[in-house]
């Protein structure tokens, strides 16, 4: 394992190849990252010789399973500082996450006449559970809006949470304007009118240290495919008062206490969230990425990624036919680039971009409310990660310089 972050591209060999007869430039990393050497070797030595099922067998490989299950939990729960491990339930994603929060918590806790209130900037997952639970409850769903320059407006946000608000639900960083919002401001702006916050970490727990006993959240969901773990799996977590009082969200083997004919009891927390068989080899996959992500150290990861948005984000400004969205400021932009090529689809400029090698997102990115805020129905996304370079970056310059020239007539 590289414990020095300039050397940690080699772990990466998938970055190693050619597409379309030309260097890799990956940059796709909002969309998930790579996995490195080390963790896929962990996930083969689990399968290989510890591959049993959790908790219930006493049986050698069953015991070693569940020391490395619930030592992924502790990892975690180390990773972003929550008070107990308990706090830590393993889920098949951010989005899933989400939605157990809005399932039981959210229909819990919302009734007719309440308000959520999220922002305009949200994910499809961190809106479509909200928008839903409000219409089943007939409670109002309410936003908060974005200043000039593509940050949250947190004079707005005063305005929309109000003493009928139960639920605010923010992402910590988003996935289109590359922002970072703060979320201990909304905590306690939430907090002031007796709601909860629920903070959507996929696009900041891999790319910055993220502490959430600071920030005060009341529930905190990401995924672990975005910091190099297997797909599949993600983590909620939640205050130990809430999730306690909180109901199940699924229901069958594992997050029972006891099982009568006609009635039964729920295990104490996390279990009662993990019903049935969970992905084990996903959940030591990503006690694997933490081990990674700690090596290296979350500061310098966030710097180096820094460094990268200092280096590019002024050259696409200088290009008179690129639109960037989101804060002009690099210091205020983390490595999430969205853009636009004046005249040319989004679509159409990730295709030209992917024939010199560069590969960048195209589309809405599930954050349709927010494209029609900014009055656009699509963006090219270019999004860079620690072992990206900065000769990634040139490509990048170099392919938007060459897919203008080949769109106003000329040739690749």
């Amino acid at each position: 394992m590289a414990n020095n972050i300039n050397k940690a591209r080699a772990d990466f060999p998938i970055l190693d190849q050619q597409v379309n007869d030309e260097r890799l430039a990956y940059l796709d990393n909002a969309a998930t990252v790579q996995r490195p050497t080390p963790v896929l070797q962990k996930l083969m030595d689990f399968y290989q010789h510890d591959n049993a099922n959790v908790h219930r067998g006493v049986h050698t490989l069953a015991e070693r399973a569940t020391e490395d299950y619930e030592q992924a939990r502790v990892k975690v729960q180390h990773f972003i500082n929550a008070q107990s491990s308990d706090e830590i339930i393993f889920t098949k994603g951010c989005t899933d996450g989400l939605n157990l929060v809005a399932s039981t918590y959210g229909e819990q806790n919302v009734h007719a006449g309440d308000e959520i209130v999220i922002s305009i900037m949200e994910h499809h997952s961190n809106l479509i559970p909200w928008q839903q639970l409000a219409i089943k409850k007939g409670a109002t769903l309410k936003y908060i809006g974005l200043t000039p320059d593509g940050e949250l407006d947190m004079k707005d946000a005063a305005r929309q949470i109000t003493d009928k608000t139960k639920i605010v639900a923010v992402a910590h960083a988003s996935n289109v304007l590359g922002v970072v919002n703060p979320l201990r401001e909304l905590a306690e702006l939430a907090h002031s009118h007796g709601a909860v916050l629920v903070g959507d970490g996929a696009q900041a727990v891999p790319h910055m240290p993220v502490d959430v006993s600071a920030l005060d959240v009341d529930f905190y969901a990401f995924s672990g495919h975005k910091m190099m773990s297997p797909m599949g799996i993600g983590v909620l977590y939640g205050k130990a008062d809430l999730l306690r009082a909180m109901p199940p969200y699924q229901y069958g083997g594992e997050m029972i206490g006891d099982v009568h004919r006609q009635e039964s009891t729920w295990a104490d927390i996390p279990f009662k969230f993990e019903a049935g068989t969970q992905n084990i080899a996903g959940a030591v996959g990503l006690g694997a990425a933490v081990d990674y992500l700690k090596e290296l150290g979350m500061e310098n990861v966030q710097r180096a990624e820094q460094d990268l948005v200092d280096y590019v984000l002024p050259q696409l400004e200088e290009l008179p036919y690129v639109t960037v969205y989101g804060p002009q400021d690099p210091g205020h932009h983390t490595g999430v680039i969205a853009f636009n090529l004046d005249g040319l689809h989004p679509h159409d400029v990730a295709t030209a971009l992917d024939m010199d090698g560069v590969a960048v997102r195209a589309g809405h990115h599930c954050a349709q409310p927010l494209m029609e805020e900014l009055g656009l129905t699509a963006t090219a996304r270019a999004s860079f990660y620690f072992y990206n370079t900065k000769q990634d970056a040139d490509q990048l310059i170099k392919a938007i310089k060459e897919t203008k020239e080949f769109f106003n007539g000329g040739t690749f």
